[in-house]
């Protein structure tokens, strides 16, 4: 998928635990893992303003693109 999550980077810059966000953010640890890891086909704008209050950034800094390379 080229929608990459930066979602450790900044939790990292920010010195916030899972746990912590998880807290902030009102989402369970494994929804917030889904998330953190990629693996979450999709974001509510209500959680990803939430993810970005907590975290003081912006969705960039969180969400990024990235074109897929041709296997051909």
């Amino acid at each position: 998928m080229p929608i990459i999550v930066n979602l450790d980077v900044m939790m990292a810059k920010r010195k916030m635990s899972l746990n912590e966000l998880s807290e902030k953010v009102d989402l369970t640890l494994s929804n917030l893992s889904i998330l953190k890891t990629g693996k979450a086909k999709a974001v509510r704008f209500s959680t990803l303003e939430a993810i970005c209050k907590a975290l003081d950034c912006q969705p960039a800094d969180i969400l990024e693109y990235r074109e897929e390379e041709n296997k051909n």
